[in-house]
């Protein structure tokens, strides 16, 4: 019995992914001794801030980095930055930046919802999100048309959400930034690679702490001196409302450290093994198909694609999906292609016996 069952409830198994609603990741017992040793100590904040955003760097390559408690919050600070430029009269005002440059361009394909609209966060930070182009195809001129002189910067979302086709890639985002001298964002926040966007030319880059890095709830900036300065001077301004405590800091440079030892091609072989054998079991229950996939947006993350076609498994995929979630356990997988008959299952979250319990589950709903 896990501590969430001890408290009234239901046992999660979660082949979704590391995902916000199922508490993103769990955290290994050096992430969680480093935690609770920042918990159990002073510190002056600005000055772990500081020290944090200088360890960060060297694990991304930046000049700076500063802490957040989410992806999310980095993107809101570091607009509210942008716009602010750290004077304390827009700080105080801040999110209403009424009169002032405030504009963020972004490709329409990549205006996405992760449980939030993204537009929201550029609006927590006074950003007026501006969308170039349409949903399925972006041109140069789109993005260059909608620069004027109340653009602040160019934001570029890497993110399985996104349209995957007819967009901009990011070096041509970054190449129109620079020739109109504005910064280029990246929010890769369950991106695994943290010095890659950096060393490409982008000026900011938000990662989240507790997604690839399964570190405490946690997130980071990292990027130019000068634009992370302005950034952690919103912790006096919007930034309040969204505090890095020092537990999760210091949980997020133990997981930091503890993923540059990581052996990750050991890892995805694991969790291929997983999903072979989702998919060897779950093609012999009648009524359902299985294959091996990969994440849309190019990670090394492969996922069991389960095919339900209504008059073969008497169901709908939508049916499915909540049959799965009733008892408990509750089995929660991916659910982005359902409308299309697919559910996808996750093998990085599960734990020993998990998988075995997905198939039994599923054969016993087919059976029924």
């Amino acid at each position: 019995m896990n501590i969430y069952e001890e408290i009234g409830l239901e046992r999660v198994i979660n082949a979704s992914g590391r995902v916000t609603v199922l508490g993103v990741s769990t955290i290994s017992e050096k992430v969680a001794e480093a935690a609770v040793a920042g918990g159990q100590s002073y510190v002056v904040m600005d000055d772990l801030i500081d020290k944090a955003g200088e360890i960060i760097s060297r694990y991304t390559g930046a000049e700076d980095s500063c802490p957040t408690v989410c992806a999310s919050a980095a993107i809101a600070i570091s607009i509210a930055g942008l716009i602010s430029k750290g004077k304390k009269s827009v700080m105080d005002r801040l999110p209403d930046s009424t009169g002032l440059p405030n504009e963020i361009i972004l490709q329409k394909g990549h205006v996405i919802n992760f449980n939030a609209p993204i537009e929201t966060m550029i609006r927590l930070g006074g950003g007026v999100p501006v969308e170039a182009g349409t949903a399925t195809e972006v041109v140069e001129a789109d993005v260059e048309e909608a620069i004027t002189d109340k653009t602040v910067a160019l934001l570029y979302v890497k993110s399985h959400h996104c349209v995957q086709k007819g967009m901009l890639d990011l070096p041509t985002m970054i190449d129109i930034a620079h020739r109109n001298q504005l910064p280029l964002l990246v929010d890769a926040a369950a991106e695994e690679d943290f010095r890659k966007y950096i060393a490409m030319g982008a000026d900011l880059v938000f990662y989240s702490g507790a997604k690839a890095l399964e570190a405490t709830t946690s997130g980071f900036v990292t990027g130019r001196k000068d634009l992370i300065a302005y950034a952690k001077k919103q912790y006096k301004g919007i930034g309040r409302a969204m505090k890095a405590g020092k537990e999760g800091i210091m949980g997020l440079l133990a997981a930091l450290e503890q993923y540059e030892h990581k052996d990750r091609q050991a890892e995805v072989e694991k969790n291929i093994g997983i999903v072979n054998y989702l998919c060897g079991e779950i093609n012999q229950i009648p009524g359902l198909r299985a294959e091996m996939i990969q994440d849309e947006a190019g990670r090394a993350i492969y996922r069991a694609r389960v095919f339900v076609e209504p008059d073969k498994a008497g169901m709908t995929a939508t049916e499915l999906d909540a049959r799965l979630k009733e008892g408990n356990p509750t089995i929660r997988c991916r659910t982005e292609f359902m409308s299309l008959g697919k559910l996808d299952f996750d093998p990085r979250p599960l734990v020993a016996g998990d998988k075995e319990l997905i198939v039994e589950k599923l054969r016993r709903i087919m059976e029924a």
